[in-house]
């Protein structure tokens, strides 16, 4: 897939401001596997390949097993997951398809078990956030790392 248009060019001071909110995302102090598997999540909803890989390769990185990061698609018939990243999980499935039934209040109930008001405020910033990095990426046709990489 030949890549669009590099938004990064094309409007670098708004690119610049998503950069600032992105790295205070990763700054925010929820736990940095806990962002890894959210981005990862979104972004299979989203449909976002770039994404995907990208967060796949950081858990990976920073120490998320393999099984793990395969059941992320499939976390509600997985064992391996926390209560607080189900929680996680729920919150960001809701909250990134929210135009097809909001945000019910059982979801947002069983998410305050595991996550106080600020966490889950930081919770939402960050799922706005890989929302808005897949919405570049896909209309877009980011170059994939993937491809980048067997090009060289």
């Amino acid at each position: 897939m030949k890549q669009r248009l590099q938004f990064f060019g094309a409007a670098p001071e708004i690119m610049k401001a998503v950069s600032a909110l992105n790295k205070a995302v990763d700054e925010c102090g929820l736990e940095e596997g806990l962002l890894h598997l959210v981005k990862l999540r979104a972004s299979q909803i989203n449909g976002c390949s770039y994404c995907v890989e990208m967060h796949s390769r950081e858990a990976r990185r920073d120490g998320e097993t393999e099984q793990r990061l395969y059941l992320v698609s499939a976390w509600k018939e997985s064992p391996l997951f926390s209560e607080r990243e189900r929680a996680a999980f729920a919150w960001t499935d809701v909250v990134t398809k929210i135009a097809d039934s909001g945000v019910p209040d059982d979801v947002y109930a069983r998410t305050l078990e595991h996550f106080s008001e600020e966490e889950l405020v930081k919770l939402s910033v960050a799922i706005g956030m890989i929302n808005t990095w897949n919405r570049l990426c896909v209309p877009f046709h980011a170059i994939h790392p993937v491809a980048a990489a067997k090009a060289a």
